[in-house]
Parts: structure tokens; C-alpha cells; sequence
């Protein structure tokens, strides 16, 4: 087999003289201000013991309603190396006057002591399928020295957690920021202070929470704030939405903070442009996109338009930090779905047209009206011979709520869908909608039900799914709880 060079020229020696702990016990002494056991080192991070690896740190973080200290025990039972602790316990542990501060500064630390390009990403939705994109195209063209944030920790606890597990080696560092209320994300962005700040869209998630749509694009515009330049100095990269019907805010946000803003998007004016895209094999798209002047087609491999617009972010993320375009065509080619957020699973299945498996798309991780109406039309797109749609509540609409709920009939009834499952109070007004729509199949009885929770739409779904050639999509809020419904299928996957 032929191999490029550059792929056999791995270093043999390290090119440093930083040491191969993530932290040692001294430098979480002088970061946190604590007080050191005994001395230690750590490989990485946790905040809950039932995740707690060989090695890790535990940090006995307090909540409302629960204290760390409780679980000490058992993070050190599942291989915990030391804690972060405010009372002395019988491990190896730094004591600190709070626990929860503790955490914030080895987040300040940790960014403080990396020469790396930092990016945060936000936005109403698609902000962890972006961040893992660009992670996956930065740490391939890094040769695995990139990090990011996990799952969805993007929260008050969740970035300085992200922070403190990056490597003092990373070369990039991709971190995920989420916000419900005004004044959250700014407290983040200046802990994580990226050189590249992203707003995927903007749309009525939280909104709950707000005034309008406008309120929401002006909380994540807060992401700007932190923004700086390599060098410490202000400025940096700022990247928006050109398509959004909020890109006039989020610009004029951007232009006091950054000193580069690149849009992306269909929009004429964009700096990453899509210029056309057709389906590609396997379901998803071929994209091709004129990014600062130059014409680049690759593969985007997951289904849906808002894939291919994310896409655009990822490649202007990628131009903003010197990064590899080619590494990046590759990782989006190659990125699976996440669980939650698109994983598509083939279940082995009776009867139907006769294949013997049917699709579920799992988007149970979180809703709000924009995506939901993208993953109903994602599903009006899949060849399918029943096309079955388990949605749940949306969460946090305010007062607006039956009106979003009770809109997405449209989207249903244009995507052709055969059979609704719908769960929790707040779809009464969806099935009421769907119930009085003439001419429609989905007015027939029984090809509409609502129910309570997920463990009857699990009853509901299971006395006519799956069959051969079904397609089913889950989604719903979290807290709706429907992720369980995804995991109780998928034992069967192939």
C-alpha cells in the first residue's frame, strides 16, 4: 500500500517538555488555590462518579439538591486518582474553600496554559452536530490534537468541565455553549474566550424565556463578547447565518467585538456560499460551495438541508483557524449521526414491502418548531413504504406554545406521513389540527393517537411497528423522555 509521506512521518519524540498528566497535583494547587494531600497526577476530569475513569479527578461538586462529597467514596471505588474537595477526606485530594469555583478556575487555567485556536459554537440548534463536525476535521488534520466538549455540556458547570479536560498539547479546541436566559452565554464566552465564535441560526428554542425571537438572537450574540485575536488582543472571527432573518443583529453585534465576520449561507453576500447541491448516495448530499473565492465540492453524510448549511459553518470555522478544507470535506463525509440528534438505526423487521428492516431516526435529544419542522421534512424525503412520526412536547414556548405545537400539522401533512404518535399535554392541539384537516388520511381514526408519556407511546407504536420499509422518526424534548423509546428498539439493531 502506498501511504503519503506526511502519514509516516509521525514525531518519535516528544517536541516539548511538558510532562503526560493532564494535571498534576501541584497545578490544580495553584490554580484553584487549594491545598494539595499528597502529591498526584490526574488523566482526567469528572464531575459525576458513576462516569469516573481509571486516573480521573473527581471534583465534589454542590447542587441544589445534592452534594458531591456523598459520592467520594464511590469515584474512588470506579478508579478515581484524587478530588477536589471542601472538607479533608481519606484520598488523595485537593481541599478547596469552594468546590464549584474550583472548577471555574481550572477552566481558567486550562485556557490560560493552551497555545491553541479556540471556537466556540452556539446557536437555536445544530450546535453540537457543528461542534463535533469540526472537531472530527480539526483532530484529523492535527494527528488527534484537538478537544472538545462532550455530549451536551454547555452549560455554567458543563464548559469549565470541557475546559478543564483539554490537553496542554491541543492545537484546537472546539467548545459547545448553550444558554435559556439573557446574560449566560456572556459569562461563558469570556471563560472560554474563543478566537472563532459561531451562531448556527436562530429560532424560537427557549423562547419561553423571552420577549421574541429577537430577545433570543440578541442573548446569543453574546457569544461575541469574548471574542479575541491569537495574540490576547480584541478581536477574532465572528460567524453568522447570512439566510437568517436575524443576521442584520447578530452583524451589528458582531462588528463592536470582532475583527473579521464571515457569513455563510445561500445568500449572495455569504463568504462560505453555497453554490449548488444535489443527493448524494446513501441518503446524503453533494455539496458545492464557493468559500472566500474558491469553489470546493464535498459530501456531506448526513440527511437534510440544515446539514448542508451547518456544513458551511464547519468549512468557515475551518478557513477562520487555518485549518485543512480537504480534512474537513473528509469528516463530513464520514460523520455518522449522533445519537439523539439523527443516529439512523436499522432494525430487523416482519411483513411490509418485504426488506425486513425498517429505519428509526432518533432526534429524541431535544425540539423546538424550527427542528422539528426540518426533521418532519427529513422524513417526507426518506423512501419509505410507512412513514411513522413519534413526536413529543416542546418545551419552554410560553405562551406561544399552542400555536407552535398546532403548526406542525403542515409539516406532516406535506411530509405524507402515514401514522402520529403524539406525546404529552401540550400535542392536544397538534391532534386536534391534524384530526379536523379534510381530505387528509391523518383525519381517518386511528391513524392519529395521544397519549401521556413515552412508556404508552412505546404501547402505541409497538401494535403496528415496526414492519419492513417503515421509517419512523422520534422526536421530542428531552424531559419528554423519548429517548428511552429509541433504546428500547434499537436492541434489535443489526
Amino acid at each position: 500500500m502506498n501511504l503519503h509521506p506526511a502519514m509516516l512521518d509521525w514525531p518519535v519524540t516528544a517536541d516539548d517538555d511538558r510532562g503526560t498528566a493532564l494535571w498534576s497535583s501541584d497545578a490544580i494547587a495553584l490554580a484553584t488555590g487549594g491545598t494539595a494531600s499528597t502529591a498526584f497526577a490526574v488523566s482526567g476530569c469528572a464531575i459525576d462518579s458513576r462516569e469516573v475513569m481509571e486516573g480521573d479527578l473527581f471534583f465534589a461538586l454542590k447542587g441544589e439538591t445534592a452534594d458531591g462529597h456523598r459520592f467520594v467514596e464511590g469515584a474512588f471505588a470506579r478508579g478515581a486518582a484524587a478530588a477536589i474537595v471542601d472538607r479533608p477526606v481519606a484520598y488523595p485530594h485537593v481541599l478547596v474553600a469552594d468546590t464549584n469555583l474550583a472548577l471555574e478556575a481550572m477552566g481558567r487555567a486550562a485556557r490560560a496554559r493552551v497555545a491553541a485556536q479556540i471556537i466556540g459554537v452556539t446557536g437555536s440548534a445544530g450546535k453540537t452536530g457543528v461542534k463535533e463536525a469540526l472537531f472530527a476535521a480539526l483532530d484529523r488534520s492535527s494527528r488527534g490534537r484537538a478537544h472538545r466538549s462532550v455530549k451536551s455540556y454547555n452549560n455554567h458547570v458543563g464548559v469549565p468541565l470541557s475546559l478543564a479536560r483539554m490537553p496542554e498539547r491541543s492545537r484546537f479546541g472546539v467548545f459547545e455553549m448553550g444558554m435559556n436566559h439573557s446574560g449566560e452565554l456572556a459569562a461563558l464566552t469570556r471563560l472560554v474566550r474563543p478566537h472563532v465564535a459561531i451562531v448556527t441560526t436562530i429560532a424560537p428554542a427557549h423562547i419561553g424565556h423571552f420577549s421574541g425571537e429577537e430577545a433570543i438572537a440578541q442573548a446569543k450574540a453574546e457569544i461575541f463578547e469574548g471574542l479575541q485575536a491569537a495574540d490576547g488582543s480584541a478581536g477574532g472571527v465572528a460567524i453568522i447565518p447570512a439566510d437568517n432573518a436575524h443576521y442584520p443583529l447578530l452583524r451589528a453585534v458582531a462588528e463592536r467585538h470582532a475583527s473579521r465576520i464571515m457569513a455563510f449561507g445561500r445568500s449572495a453576500d455569504a463568504d462560505v456560499r453555497l453554490l449548488d447541491v444535489v443527493p448524494a448516495m446513501g441518503g446524503g448530499s453533494l455539496v458545492t460551495a464557493d468559500i472566500a473565492g474558491n469553489k470546493l465540492c464535498y459530501t456531506v453524510a448526513q440527511p437534510g438541508d440544515h446539514w448542508v448549511i451547518n456544513s458551511l459553518a464547519v468549512m468557515a470555522a475551518v478557513l477562520a483557524v487555518g485549518g485543512d478544507l480537504g480534512a474537513a470535506g473528509l469528516a463530513l463525509a464520514e460523520m455518522e449521526g449522533l445519537a439523539g440528534r439523527g443516529a439512523r438505526h436499522r432494525l430487523p423487521a416482519p411483513d411490509g414491502d418485504g426488506s425486513g428492516e425498517a429505519l428509526v431516526i432518533d432526534e429524541s435529544y431535544n425540539a423546538n418548531p424550527a427542528s422539528m419542522r426540518v426533521t418532519i421534512a427529513q422524513l417526507g424525503a426518506t423512501p419509505a413504504a410507512r412513514r411513522i412520526a413519534v413526536l413529543g412536547a416542546m418545551k419552554e414556548l410560553g405562551a406561544g406554545s399552542d400555536a407552535y405545537h398546532a403548526a406542525l400539522a403542515e409539516p406532516l401533512l406535506d411530509a405524507n406521513v402515514d401514522r402520529v404518535i403524539l406525546v404529552g399535554d401540550e400535542m392536544a392541539v397538534l391532534a386536534e389540527a391534524l384530526g379536523k384537516t379534510a381530505g387528509s388520511a391523518l383525519a381517518r381514526p386511528g391513524q392519529v393517537d395521544h397519549v401521556a408519556s413515552a412508556a404508552q407511546a412505546a404501547e402505541c407504536l409497538a401494535g403496528y411497528a415496526p414492519c419492513g420499509g417503515d421509517a419512523i422518526l422520534i422526536k421530542g424534548s428531552n424531559s419528554v423522555g423519548l429517548g428511552a423509546l429509541v433504546r428500547a428498539l434499537t436492541i434489535r439493531e443489526r
